[in-house]
């Protein structure tokens, strides 16, 4: 399965003082990307909601930085589906610098991570199952 690509066109909002993206706002750009593909796959938090009585948390994260974004740089985030159970997901995310004019193989890998979404009841926030139909969809 191909992953589920989002760009992102780096504002001075996403730098620091310099024009420069570090480790944090990657975080911030991944959950950008995994709100984007949930909602690609009709499963918007609101939605989930109402819906399903429950909602997606991120309850760990593991992200590798390797280099900085600048001002005005367009990246490409991806997600994709790594592994899912029963009360969690997987997600594998990247975050490539898009040069213009060259082709996606000359796309340089900016940071990694792997993301695990936790299931929750959306007014209690316990955690419990997600539901068949959730899954049977995400897979």
């Amino acid at each position: 399965m191909t992953p589920f690509q989002f760009p992102i066109r780096i504002y001075w909002e996403d730098t620091d003082a310099g024009g420069i993206v570090f480790y944090a706002n990657y975080l911030k750009f991944f959950e950008r990307a995994r709100t984007e593909w949930l909602r690609a796959l009709g499963f918007g938090q609101q939605v989930l909601r109402d819906e399903s009585g429950g909602m997606f948390v991120v309850s760990e994260t593991a992200v590798k930085y390797h280099s900085p974004a600048r001002l005005d740089d367009t990246l490409v985030v991806t997600a994709e589906l790594q592994e899912a159970g029963r009360v969690s997901l997987t997600i594998a995310q990247r975050a490539y610098l898009r040069t213009p004019g060259k082709t996606p193989t000359n796309d340089r890998l900016l940071a990694e991570g792997t993301i695990r979404l936790g299931w929750v009841d959306s007014k209690t926030l316990k955690p419990g199952r997600i539901p068949a139909p959730v899954l049977e969809a995400l897979k």
